[in-house]
């Protein structure tokens, strides 16, 4: 319909410039003398340009946008270059280029840059490069380019969307967090171990298929010949440091500040040596097992960069659903902004049975603990749970004072 209205619309403006044509001559040729002829004339060039362009198809164009990477981090800058190229030398009076984008990339672009007024007159190529001074975590995409061209008087606008399809990933940012796992749970407190995980290979149990992170010399070739499967070996861990992060995705402004803290840990424990396990439970869930590597990492990342706060239900409904945690061999974090009493209750349920639960409890920069949450900080350490205070953009102080 809206192709159908813009046809007519341009069909209607040609008419009304033969008419104007028409009127002119008619003008010069009833009334005579120098001036009505000379405005004739004068109208002529103008009137004829129109008529040209009215049959010139920006079609002839051809568009081409090029990213620096597809890759980012959240914060990060990118300089974009479009390149527009056509076969004939039409002369164009101006040209607006728009380039077409995610709505949460128009907010981060600096200003009106991705629409530029160009005056291209005769030239066949042309480039242009805006930038985006601080990208928004998230997958985005570029659509299409927009041109848009007319005539002096404005009798004559040509309009087109060139398809020109991309994609950019932004992942959360993150700071460079030193991660201590626990070792011990005392009753005064809990101590940390220093010494990059480490698994006791000097007996092996049994064996297992390879799982990303583990090691080549753990691999069984004996058993990986027969069974033309990779197997590895399986040892004896006397002390699990892996860790099942559980995040909470319920509405909230610091959303993004836990977004960035749990990406930081994530790289962090991972870059330990230790094993991950995550869990969301946003729109839909999504669960993963708990491995190790940088394949591990990049998935995490992917998801951290496409996740929103639109969880229906709260972060303690979510863990008390959630029975699988009770299986796993790991200490469970919980990544929230909101300290409840029925979340302090649901946790201390999982460290009746697992032993070490830790709330990491999101705060902004300068923002203060309330007096009900520092209450209820009390509650959780008595009941065994450790809550720890994360300011944003200080992560790297989290596990400072760990032994505390």
């Amino acid at each position: 319909m809206k192709q159908l209205l813009n046809t007519l619309k341009g069909a209607w403006k040609l008419i009304v410039l033969f008419l104007l044509i028409l009127f002119a001559f008619s003008y010069a040729m009833f009334q005579g003398g120098f001036v009505s002829w000379f405005l004739f004339y004068s109208f002529l060039p103008f009137a004829l340009y129109a008529l040209g362009l009215s049959f010139y198809s920006l079609n002839d164009f051809k568009v081409e946008r090029i990213l620096p990477k597809t890759e980012f981090n959240a914060g990060e800058q990118a300089v974009i270059t479009l390149k527009i190229t056509r076969r004939t030398a039409f002369p164009l009076l101006y040209l607006v280029i728009e380039d077409e984008m995610s709505e949460q990339l128009q907010h981060a672009r600096k200003s009106n840059e991705a629409k530029r007024f160009l005056f291209p007159g005769f030239q066949k190529e042309m480039s242009l490069q805006y930038r985006i001074n601080s990208l928004p975590r998230g997958e985005h995409f570029f659509a299409s380019i927009r041109m848009k061209t007319g005539d002096l008087l404005g009798l004559i606008e040509k309009e087109r969307q060139a398809p020109a399809e991309s994609r950019m990933i932004v992942y959360p940012a993150y700071e460079e967090i030193i991660y201590k796992p626990m070792a011990h749970h005392y009753d005064q407190g809990m101590t940390a171990s220093k010494e990059r995980v480490q698994r006791d290979t000097s007996m092996a149990i049994g064996i297992r298929e390879y799982q990303p992170g583990d090691r080549f010399s753990w691999i069984n070739w004996k058993a990986t010949a027969k069974r033309n499967d990779i197997m590895t070996k399986e040892f004896e861990q006397r002390q699990s440091h892996d860790v099942y992060i559980l995040m909470d995705c319920a509405p909230d402004n610091r959303f993004e500040a836990i977004v960035s803290f749990t990406a930081s840990i994530v790289r962090a424990i991972l870059r330990k040596g230790a094993q991950t396990g995550f869990l969301t439970s946003a729109e839909t869930r999504t669960a993963f097992p708990i491995r190790g590597g940088e394949a591990h990492q990049l998935q995490l990342f992917y998801h951290l960069a496409k996740i929103k706060d639109n969880s229906a239900a709260a972060v303690d409904r979510v863990l008390e659903a959630e029975h699988f945690l009770l299986q796993q061999n790991s200490q469970l974090m919980i990544i929230t902004a909101q300290l409840t009493k029925a979340l302090i209750e649901k946790a201390s349920f999982f460290t009746s049975k697992k032993g070490i639960v830790t709330i990491f409890l999101m705060k902004n920069e300068n923002e203060a603990p309330s007096s009900d949450e520092l209450l209820l900080k009390t509650s959780a350490n008595a009941r065994g749970i450790r809550v720890v205070l994360v300011h944003n953009g200080q992560f790297a102080d989290v596990f400072s004072g760990v032994s505390k």
